[in-house]
């Protein structure tokens, strides 16, 4: 069954959130602060996750990408504080391009929804999973690097 659970202030280490979530086999956490972003759907990816993802599962490919994908949203949260505060050109060379990467990667994520094209005026797209591990692997070696992020909002597949 899908189950949704209300949480205080958005407070996730509530203990009676923890509780609840210990006997879930997925969760996806909807954040207030991604949506504030324009970032649709508003998933949190730090903090959403599932038991199905499993090599045995999904395949080591998927696997993988996740892993790596996961890698980067952590390693961009860690830098988001020193952005604020110093902006992205005071970071090493390494630390901008994970930057921008996360960046490149969290816009492509976005989806124009069936559900929300009457209220957005975009039409909604189905993306498959292969489209969407081949446009994550694609962002994560860097090919993608020269690309405006903004090209990638709301798109769906990259082509």
């Amino acid at each position: 069954s899908i189950q949704a659970v209300y949480v205080p202030a958005d407070d996730i280490s509530d203990p009676a959130v923890v509780a609840i979530f210990s006997y879930l086999d997925a969760s996806l956490v909807l954040s207030r602060k991604i949506a504030e972003k324009g970032i649709y759907p508003a998933i949190d990816p730090l903090r959403s996750y599932s038991i199905s993802l499993d090599k045995d599962i999904v395949g080591e490919r998927h696997f993988r990408i996740a892993a790596k994908v996961k890698e980067l949203f952590q390693k961009y949260e860690e830098l988001s504080h020193i952005i604020s505060i110093l902006g992205i050109d005071e970071l090493s060379r390494n630390d901008r391009l994970i930057a921008k990467r996360a960046e490149r990667l969290r816009r492509f994520l976005t989806q124009p929804l069936f559900t929300t094209s009457s209220f957005n005026n975009r039409e909604g797209v189905y993306v498959t999973r292969e489209q969407t591990l081949e446009g994550c692997e694609r962002i994560l070696n860097g090919e993608l690097d020269n690309v405006d992020p903004d090209t990638l909002y709301m798109r769906g597949a990259i082509l």
